[in-house]
């Protein structure tokens, strides 16, 4: 069975850090671009960060560029997100999915169920 498993979600106080991860069952993410997106209530869906197959090019909404780094483990067929100096604003819930191909442009594949983040203090 096709799936992606978020993990890694949790209450952190303003400044804080936490790492989620995204693991892959049924098939191999070697392949594919994974992004990460977020939705808080009330707010459109918006595309997070993304690490592309092909050459591993890494790309950041403005509002996490400099905090948010992108990583993948092929061999854990796993993809990370590391979340430094995070924001109240940054509370949403956090999903990873897969694109079409290997490159972070076009529609998305399969998604995860998403995990919760939580910025208060």
């Amino acid at each position: 069975q096709v799936q992606l498993v978020e993990s890694g979600g949790g209450l952190v106080q303003p400044g804080g850090s936490l790492r989620l991860s995204c693991a892959a069952s049924g098939f191999t993410l070697d392949y594919y671009a994974i992004g990460w997106f977020r939705q808080a209530p009330g707010n459109e869906r918006e595309g997070v960060s993304c690490i592309s197959s092909s050459d591993g090019s890494t790309y950041y909404a403005d509002s996490v560029k400099g905090r948010y780094t992108i990583s993948r483990d092929n061999a854990k067929n796993t993809v990370y997100l590391q979340m430094n100096s995070l924001k109240p604003e940054d509370t949403a819930v956090y999903h990873c999915a897969t694109y079409l191909g290997s490159s972070c442009q076009g529609p998305n594949d399969y998604w995860g169920q998403g995990t919760q983040v939580t910025v208060s203090s």
